[in-house]
């Protein structure tokens, strides 16, 4: 039985950065004999489902997490003594306040809270290049969630790599605040100086704080021997070149190391190995396939009877037929309206226009999807 199973593996699904197909990874599992993995693409669930039934078909446990760029909003402030806290205060002109964290569903309610952490990363940021997270949503939606530092781009390690000590301590307080007993500080060892060169600190913290440690290797690629292939991945993503100097580089140690490999690099610490067997553990929770889940528009109403009409109750086929008519009618409606506002396109007679939509409202239709096109068409 292994002693250790990899806790931030960036699949296929990580876009652009990750370089491990989901059904390859079955199958590394099997090889390095550990019975469950955990996938923590950044700022996705896209490979979850996917993940998840593989995972299960193949006799493995599947955990589910998320890499989330990360910004403390809001946060307890020092006092003079060492440790205390006053009340929060809005960060404002404090030092750089951001970072990664790797969020982790220990069940389905901390599953549901990811799904509402990732959506307002891009929806409450929608001005932003990347998705950002914010601590008073991971603070409103942390129940159910296994909250690990994030390693050399956590907010934690940046903090400390800024000399920034005493906000280091308070962020993690912060993190143990909104996640009791539930936030592990993740220590990773690739060889890069930025590691090394705050591990000690990260220790003292954790030590100091009394919150566990665990070990981690981000993998990105199967082995070392494609390492090579994938910093031209990485490239590509970033819009550069291979030769560039300045630009985003992993190592070759990103890959998924065997237990074996991560036992002697973690030989003096066999705690933070152990942890995320333990971490594992603590995980019940996969999301399952089920039929979709489509809106009904109008709750039964009829649209068209205007504003107002009386609610009626309807079989599923009446709301079918109800929700049919309706798209049927403002589509021809709009079509009728662009036609006069915008005339046709050069050498396109006006009886290819309404072909063309008879088509694709019969499309819809023998789909069953009108509702869904009428409550998105609402907003």
């Amino acid at each position: 039985m292994t002693d250790f199973i990899h806790l931030r593996i960036h699949s296929a699904y990580s876009l652009a950065e990750g370089a491990l197909p989901v059904k390859d990874l079955i199958g590394m599992a099997a090889k390095a004999e550990m019975p469950a993995l955990a996938i923590t693409d950044r700022n996705n669930l896209f490979g979850a489902l996917d993940f998840s039934q593989n995972m299960a078909a193949a006799g493995l446990q599947p955990i589910i997490g998320c890499t989330l760029s990360f910004k403390f909003d809001t946060l307890p402030a020092l006092s003079a003594e060492k440790g205390g806290k006053v009340s929060p205060v809005a960060v404002g002109a404090q030092s750089k306040m951001d970072g990664d964290l790797a969020l982790i569903a220990k069940n389905k309610q901390g599953y549901y809270n990811l799904l509402k952490i990732v959506s307002s990363a891009y929806l409450d940021n929608s001005e932003m290049e990347e998705p950002l997270a914010r601590s008073s949503v991971l603070q409103a939606h942390g129940e159910g969630l296994i909250i690990l530092t994030g390693g050399p781009d956590g907010v934690v390690d940046c903090a400390l790599k800024a000399g920034e000590a005493a906000q280091a301590r308070v962020m993690l307080e912060h993190l143990a605040d909104i996640a009791p007993g539930h936030v592990y500080v993740e220590l990773q060892r690739h060889g890069l100086d930025s590691e090394q060169q705050i591990e000690a600190d990260l220790l003292e913290l954790a030590y100091d704080l009394d919150l566990p440690i665990v070990a981690s290797n981000q993998c990105f690629f199967p082995s070392r021997d494609d390492y090579e292939a994938h910093d031209a991945l990485i490239c590509i993503a970033a819009g550069t070149y291979v030769v560039v100097e300045e630009r985003r580089r992993l190592t070759p140690e990103h890959y998924f190391k065997s237990a074996d490999e991560m036992r002697e690099l973690f030989a003096d610490l066999p705690e933070a190995l152990e942890n995320t067997i333990e971490i594992a553990r603590r995980c019940s929770y996969r999301p399952l396939l089920h039929d979709p889940i489509l809106p009904r528009f109008g709750d039964g109403d009829s649209a068209s009877d205007g504003e107002g009409a009386d609610k009626v109750n309807v079989t599923p086929e009446e709301q079918e037929k109800i929700e049919a008519d309706e798209l049927d009618r403002q589509a021809r409606e709009g079509l009728k309206r662009r036609l006069e506002e915008s005339g046709l396109a050069k050498g396109v007679e006006e009886e290819t226009y309404w072909r063309r939509l008879d088509y694709e409202l019969g499309i819809i239709i023998q789909m069953k999807f009108p509702g869904y096109f009428l409550i998105v068409a609402d907003f």
